[in-house]
């Protein structure tokens, strides 16, 4: 198998086995709204990446997220693959804690269908070919710790 993006090919891995045990109804939003007896309407969905920089090290880390998360979710939202993205900073709660949020808004779980060969291209664009992506992925293992992602659908109470 040909060696894939090691942070989109994770992710996407991750969003796919999410949404497969997650998902367990294919009702339209607009059959859910008029028959779901639940106290709340559907909205977007987030995917919501939980960073640990190491000891010292934000400011580097934020300073690779300028080039490979703002760069690369700028083009995606512009060509309406995303609604918004955001990075959240704050303190860590324990030594274990994660310290910045990443995320990202689709419109639906739609959004996620043939999501990859959408992106692929984005991060050709900015990023680089494969070694440069693997290579830059090698480098912010030094810096920071995935601690978890997370799907999550937005909901408005009714």
């Amino acid at each position: 198998m040909k060696k894939t993006h090691l942070l989109l090919g994770i992710t996407l891995a991750w969003v796919l086995t999410s949404i497969c045990s997650a998902q367990t109804t294919t009702t339209s939003s607009s059959t859910a709204t008029a028959g779901s007896t639940a106290p709340y309407t559907e909205g977007p969905v987030w995917i919501i990446t939980m960073v640990k920089t190491k000891s010292g090290m934000d400011d580097d880390y934020l300073r690779t997220l300028a080039k490979i998360f703002r760069e690369t979710n700028e083009e995606a939202k512009k060509q309406g693959l995303i609604m918004d993205y955001k990075i959240l900073l704050g303190d860590a709660a324990t030594p274990q804690d994660f310290n910045i949020l990443l995320m990202e808004q689709y419109k639906n779980m739609a959004a996620f269908d043939g999501l990859r060969n959408k992106f692929d291209p984005i991060y050709a664009k900015i990023i680089g070919n494969e070694d440069v992506l693997r290579q830059g992925a090698i480098k912010r293992v030094e810096i920071r710790e995935i601690m978890g992602r997370k799907l999550m659908r937005e909901i408005t109470l009714k």
